[in-house]
């Protein structure tokens, strides 16, 4: 299983390419002279993030506050340059986990490769024996800055529609709530 393996990156970020409503969202780890790029959805990187924080929080608050955590993002890890050049997707994203290493402190991110029909993998664990892995060990204020950075990059799409949240264009949208009818069409 080829795995790209970093330990305290010199960078992790989550970042796009693009226009809102047509953005490329990618995950970019660089060290020790390599820079690995992952393709992802965008509802991935908001999960990603939202997972993370919620895992912070919960190690700090199962260890009464004396875990080396941050409740919020150091200003001095917050990263809000431009993806790396140049931007050559390794592989795109299908599963990722979480998980919090008590012993060194450290957050680890892995994000499996996407394989065609990962719908009916089944129970058998070899199947992901032969995927790309991208796996990355950082500090608790190195992911708070991470969230904080991917939370931004998610909110700054299409504004969401007020009654079913689904993303804006700029001609509307077929909107679920209004029965099928264009935002606007009912005022007519």
């Amino acid at each position: 299983m080829p795995v790209f393996d970093y330990d305290q990156p010199e960078r992790f970020v989550a970042g796009a390419v693009g226009q809102p409503g047509s953005r490329a969202f990618f995950l970019q780890a660089r060290g020790e002279g390599r820079l690995t790029t992952v393709a992802l959805e965008k509802l991935q990187v908001a999960a990603l993030a939202g997972r993370l924080d919620e895992m912070l929080d919960e190690v700090l608050r199962l260890s009464g506050g004396t875990a080396p955590v941050p409740a919020m993002a150091p200003a001095d890890l917050l990263d809000n340059g431009p993806l790396d050049q140049p931007i050559e997707e390794d592989f795109r994203v299908g599963t990722m986990s979480l998980a919090w290493d008590e012993n060194s402190a450290q957050v680890i991110i892995e994000a499996r490769e996407l394989v065609p029909g990962e719908d009916d993998l089944g129970d058998d664990p070899d199947v992901f024996s032969d995927r790309e892995v991208l796996r990355v060990r950082i500090s608790p204020g190195a992911a708070r800055a991470f969230t904080r950075r991917a939370l931004d990059l998610v909110a700054a799409g299409r504004p969401p529609c007020p009654l079913c949240a689904q993303p804006l264009d700029a001609e509307g949208h077929i909107c679920v709530r209004l029965n099928g009818y264009r935002g606007g069409e009912l005022a007519s």
